[in-house]
This record gives structure tokens, C-alpha cells and sequence, in this order.
């Protein structure tokens, strides 16, 4: 009964854990690492608010969805 009692108090703290969302700097350079392995150039990422008017395209959201990272090209 303890270990079940200990188990589900573990599983409660990962999942607000994983509800917090990643940091936005750790999820850019992680995208800006993918992008780059795929051999793109002369593109910029930039987190933004959530629905803030932004030209590019979204590419991951951050810090519990309240955040956006976009992409653009040129």
C-alpha cells in the first residue's frame, strides 16, 4: 500500500511538471537545432506571445501554451 501511495504521489508531481511546458529558450534552440540539421539558412525564431499578430509560421508553443515560437524565413 505505501508503494502505491508513493507511486501515485510521483506520477502527480511528473504530471504538473509536464504541464508547466518547456522553457521557451530550450524549446528554440531545440527547433534551431533541427532546422539547422536539415540544412536551412537565413531563417530567424522568435517567441511571441500567443496570439499575437506575427508573420511566419508557429512551430511549438512554451511555458504551458501561453507563448509561441515562429518562424521565419528571410
Amino acid at each position: 500500500m505505501k508503494k502505491f501511495v508513493l507511486a501515485v504521489g510521483l506520477l502527480s508531481l511528473a504530471g504538473t511538471a509536464l504541464a508547466a511546458g518547456k522553457p521557451c529558450e530550450e524549446l528554440k534552440s531545440e527547433i534551431a537545432a533541427k532546422i539547422d540539421a536539415n540544412g536551412a539558412s537565413g531563417y530567424s525564431l522568435e517567441i511571441v506571445e500567443k496570439g499575437a499578430d506575427a508573420d511566419g509560421k508557429v512551430v511549438g508553443t512554451c511555458e504551458a501554451g501561453t507563448k509561441e515560437i515562429v518562424y521565419k524565413r528571410g
